[in-house]
């Protein structure tokens, strides 16, 4: 029986696979992508599937699961140079969190309840509450479907940016074999810069809190927005984020109404909230008519009742992105990687 890609989405959405692979070393996922590759093959790297909506006909081609690859190891841990961790693709991402601030190695608390394994984090740059992964991450290890062979590439020349890298801007080239950290140790986290989780916390923006504590705080406003992954809210079903926030010019920025959220960026131009735009167009939480709909809890993730389609989603997140634009012209760009899919 053809395994079904539902069965691996936290959107539970997505048809069969031609066939499916889960190996269990790198060296066998390497030569899965190399005989894909060889034989012309359609091939899909599938992580922990909680930034992917895939087309209800499914994928015809070869589906690689990266989970086999495990394992995390600590090459350095000094107290004047702090930790330095290597780990491989296929760990969950959150629980690598949860071990980072037991061992009190500081940077990613604030990216705590986020689903997934560690090898898509710097595919689109994870971020969320004033933290980005690229902020610690040192090096990614890859291997290279142009050139192939594994190479290595350092933080810089992963050319980071808001919700995209390297990796991103050429998905069928790279795909990940470890994601290595840089941490610095201590208790207190790094400094809160995100305001709803400072007042959280009861501290000031820029001040910084035990990371444990950081960690719940994160942990109970993801919940409360259903970003917490739970099999029985139907409201965490989703692709998480399915619109980036938008980053505009400074004219279009000055065209959208007063309350409308606005964070200048080093480049001139502004970011703004796309929350708020879906929300302010006439998309409220739970909007929609379908199996398909808007959150309950937040209008950015576009969620599965139970039942949806892909078909239904895309529907849905067209009607929002269109919306949005007619009433700010500003065009909103999907987050989730659409496979067989497309909002144009």
């Amino acid at each position: 029986m053809a395994e079904r890609l539902a069965d691996h989405t936290t959107l539970r959405i997505g048809g069969p696979a031609r066939t499916w692979l889960e190996p269990g070393t790198e060296a066998d996922l390497i030569d899965v992508v190399h005989t894909a590759d060889e034989t012309g093959q359609p091939l899909l790297v599938l992580g922990g599937g909680s930034n992917v909506v895939v087309a209800d006909a499914g994928f015809d081609g070869t589906v690689v699961h990266t989970g086999g690859l495990r394992g995390a190891r600590a090459d350095d841990v000094a107290a004047c140079s702090g930790a330095f961790m290597t780990v491989a693709a296929g760990e969950p991402w959150d629980a690598f969190v949860a071990t980072t601030i037991g061992a009190g190695q500081v940077g990613i608390e604030a990216l705590s309840g986020i689903p997934g394994l560690v090898g898509a984090t710097p595919i689109q740059n994870v971020g969320a509450y004033g933290q980005e992964v690229s902020q610690t991450i040192a090096r990614v290890r890859v291997y290279d479907r142009k050139e192939r062979r594994v190479v290595t590439r350092s933080a810089v020349e992963c050319h980071f940016g808001y919700r995209t890298s390297v990796f991103k801007a050429f998905p069928d080239r790279f795909v990940v074999l470890t994601v290595s950290f840089q941490f610095r140790l201590g208790t207190l986290s790094a400094p809160v810069r995100y305001a709803e989780l400072a007042r959280t916390l009861g501290i000031e923006p820029g001040e910084r809190a035990p990371m444990a504590e950081v960690r719940e705080a994160v942990l109970a406003l993801r919940r409360s927005k259903g970003m917490v992954v739970d099999p029985d809210d139907r409201d965490t079903w989703s692709a998480g984020s399915f619109f980036t926030n938008p980053v505009v010019d400074g004219a279009l920025a000055d065209g959208l109404p007063a309350e409308a959220p606005r964070y200048p960026q080093p480049d001139g131009r502004v970011k703004t909230s796309a929350a708020w735009l879906i929300e302010h167009a006439g998309f409220s939480r739970g909007f929609g008519s379908g199996l398909a709909r808007l959150s309950t809890k937040h209008t950015l993730a576009i969620t599965n009742r139970g039942g949806a389609t892909a078909a239904d989603v895309i529907a849905l997140a067209r009607e929002i992105r269109d919306g949005v634009e007619h009433a700010y012209g500003v065009r909103l760009v999907p987050e989730p990687v659409l496979v067989g899919l497309a909002l144009d």
